[in-house]
């Protein structure tokens, strides 16, 4: 081939390259709005668990909680007993810290060393604030003359720390799938799992009796801004520190 054949089909191939960018590319418009709902939305967790804790703080309980978790404990079944407990088994320590180790360590054996590093934040760095603001609202748990309490523990209510794992931890695991894994079987069984464990969770620590709906609702609120800080974090660092990674885009 010539040489100026061979710069045409150079030239074809980066024409190609340069439409498929765009096309991936949202107009500015788009981006715009995109960025307004973000900002609408982060402001309006932030404000809400303010409030929340506020009256939380205020109040030393809320009438909506316990007729929550009655309704919650009405169903009546060892089979979802069982099944509520399997559920919030990785949130106890010291399964939560070797579960974060294992996704790190997962993440890193298949080349993945800064998705590995910002996982193993999340689930450690949602433990750490969840126990300060447990210490500084003080919050007891709910009472056995309540409800029903399988298990009698003796930390702070408030703010859930199973539920401030799993939306930190495995909603960033939930990230890193969406993000990195081709569209695949595999991948949607992944994300209907990890999906299935932040919803389920709230539900779990409610039915045991070691938590107060409001408990739930401001881990959820919290861990969602943990988890959007480790995913700026994320967003940050992937082209700054271990930038060779597996392609594994999407199609």
């Amino acid at each position: 081939m010539s040489q100026r054949g061979e710069e045409k089909r150079v030239e074809k191939i980066k024409e190609t390259a340069r439409q498929a960018a765009k096309s991936e590319t949202a107009s500015p418009r788009i981006q715009w709005y995109r960025t307004v709902v973000f900002r609408i939305a982060l402001v309006s967790i932030i404000l809400s668990f303010a409030t929340l804790t506020f009256f939380v703080e205020t109040t030393p309980s809320f009438p909506v909680d316990l007729q929550i978790t009655r309704g919650i404990q009405s169903i009546d079944s060892p089979l979802f007993a069982g099944f509520m407990r399997l559920i919030s088994w990785a949130g106890f320590f010291p399964q939560s810290a070797v579960i974060t180790l294992l996704v790190g360590f997962t993440f890193y054996i298949f080349g993945f060393h800064w998705e590995s590093v910002t996982a193993m934040l999340a689930g450690f760095t949602s433990s750490a604030i969840n126990e300060l603001v447990k210490y500084l609202i003080q919050r007891p748990r709910p009472g056995a003359d309540l409800v029903n309490v399988f298990e009698v523990l003796k930390s702070y209510s408030f703010p859930s720390g199973h539920v401030m794992f799993y939306v930190s931890l495995f909603g960033f695991v939930w990230y890193l799938v969406y993000t990195l894994l081709k569209r695949s079987l595999s991948r949607s069984l992944l994300l209907a799992f990890f999906g299935a464990l932040l919803c389920l969770v709230g539900i779990s620590r409610i039915y045991l009796g070691q938590h107060w709906a409001s408990d739930v609702l401001g881990a959820y609120l919290l861990g969602s801004l943990v988890l959007i800080g480790m995913i700026f974090l994320h967003q940050w660092g992937k082209d700054r520190f271990f930038v060779k990674r597996p392609s594994l885009k999407k199609e």
